[in-house]
């Protein structure tokens, strides 16, 4: 059990590591987090067993969203706000979260994940289980190839990801 602690953990420092020179705001073009106070507008997105709602979004450089994000499926579902390169990434992590029981097809154990030191909670990020609603509030960018999917392993591969399309009009 210690020896899986310990790997865990460190598999989460390096991982965190790795994300912090790559992640949001470290001029990857996909935008930072968004101060509560500056919010433009408020979007709802539903995620469902492998779908978002809506699957695009319109947003535009310098604008600050707050997404309400409700899981309205049976399995646990990440939104996450990244491009590929990002997302494949946070793959490795994801699979040890579900390999070492840190989170299972519909609920999620926050008591391991802290002893793992793989708390989730990154801005541009949120994991929830079937029937929970949580924010994420995010100023876009000029931004290129940029989208949100779920990174619960299997679900980007069966098709779970959304677009933002990005508009010049403000």
């Amino acid at each position: 059990m210690i020896k899986t602690l310990l790997t865990g953990t460190a598999l989460a420092a390096s991982l965190t590591a790795s994300l912090a020179v790559a992640g949001p705001g470290h001029g990857d073009g996909i935008g930072e987090p968004g101060d509560a106070a500056q919010v433009d507008r408020t979007i709802t997105i539903e995620m469902d067993e492998m779908n978002y709602s809506p699957e695009t979004v319109e947003v535009a450089p310098g604008e600050t969203i707050r997404f309400e994000v409700v899981n309205v499926g049976r399995a646990v579902h990440e939104f996450n706000i990244g491009t590929s390169e990002t997302w494949n990434g946070h793959r490795d992590e994801m699979q040890t979260m579900m390999r070492e029981g840190m989170m299972t097809v519909r609920s999620i154990n926050h008591d391991r994940m802290r002893e793992a030191g793989m708390m989730h909670d990154d801005a541009n990020s949120v994991l929830l289980e079937p029937g929970d609603t949580d924010e994420v509030i995010w100023t876009f960018s000029e931004g290129g190839e940029i989208g949100f999917a779920c990174n619960v392993p299997g679900h980007r591969n069966a098709g779970m990801v959304g677009d933002f399309r990005m508009s010049h009009d403000s």
